[in-house]
């Protein structure tokens, strides 16, 4: 759907983005990620074409991207948009018209959307008159009301209760079931495994990781177990070459041990040294989560950057 080739983006003194390269495959939930002032705002609004990179290609759909392809984008920002003063149903028809919809379809949309996410009395209510999320569940609308090929969503959980933010990730996910591209722009590490196929991660205004989620975690699986067993009467060391113990809690009737084994051991020798000590309750390998391998590697090139100064 997407191809960003080489981006380059500089702002007087500061390097907003430096070389990046991404594919964001069609039809796909695709995690951009990243601390803040690490590019990715600059990222989406170059996507948008509010400003231009200094250098490097974009393609949207096989064609290099211009204006024509606005219409095609639906963009929620994390800095909202509404007009404070305007009717929310006004100001729907009105940014609905701006997508390339008749004034008839945006209503006919509109109707749809509000009886869907239960806001149809807001229709006369003016924007400033509505909580943060109530004002969420609208720009939310207004983004997606034009059925865009590519959904752009900047920390769109921004201000929900979890019911609504329940109902919202319940529409992501049914929109890209029906077609849709989408960009998740989040800090939120534990939605990144819920919704996300795919991942990038810009830090420090370069790309450091990109892949589809299941790879990513799977390339940084360390070997890392928990093992619950009940002690049998013998002593067991856990001073040996297999493993090394990275915790250990006692409890009345069990123990339970979290390990990393070494090079070249696997389970089964490490389950082959247990068994005849201890009586095997659980285990269970220790699989980082995006939030882990996000704080490594952002860690990481900060060290590297740190090293290079």
């Amino acid at each position: 759907m997407l191809i960003l080739k080489n981006i380059v983006k500089q702002y007087a003194n500061h390097r907003a983005l430096d070389d990046v390269s991404i594919d964001i495959p069609e039809g796909k939930i695709f995690g951009l990620l990243g601390p803040n002032g690490a590019g990715k705002t600059s990222l989406i609004r170059i996507i948008n074409q509010i400003t231009a990179p200094d250098s490097g290609e974009i393609y949207f759909d096989n064609e290099l991207l211009s204006p024509k392809h606005i219409e095609q984008i639906g963009y929620l920002p994390e800095e909202r948009g509404l007009y404070k003063k305007m009717k929310v149903g006004e100001q729907m028809i009105y940014l609905a018209q701006l997508k390339g919809l008749s004034k008839s379809e945006a209503k006919k949309r509109l109707q749809y959307w509000f009886e869907k996410l239960d806001i149809s009395t807001w229709w006369d209510k003016k924007i400033e008159d509505l909580s943060k999320g109530m004002q969420q569940k609208v720009q939310f609308i207004a983004t997606i009301l034009h059925e865009p090929k590519l959904i752009i969503l900047d920390e769109p959980f921004s201000g929900f209760d979890p019911v609504n933010a329940q109902i919202i990730q319940d529409e992501i996910l049914e929109l890209n079931k029906n077609g849709s591209t989408i960009i998740y722009s989040t800090h939120r590490m534990e939605t990144v495994e819920e919704l996300c196929d795919n991942i990038a991660l810009i830090n420090k205004s370069k790309k450091v990781l990109d892949g589809s989620v299941k790879e990513i975690k799977k390339q940084y699986q360390n070997q890392s177990y928990f093992i619950e067993f009940t002690p049998t009467g013998k002593l067991v060391s856990h001073e040996n070459p297999l493993y090394d113990l990275l915790e250990l809690t006692a409890q009345q009737d069990h123990v339970e041990i979290k390990i990393k084994i070494n090079s070249p051991y696997q389970l089964n020798d490490v389950l082959n040294y247990l068994i005849p000590q201890v009586m095997i309750n659980q285990v269970k390998e220790i699989i980082p989560t995006i939030h882990d391998i996000f704080i490594e590697k952002v860690t990481q090139t900060q060290e590297i950057i740190h090293e290079q100064n």
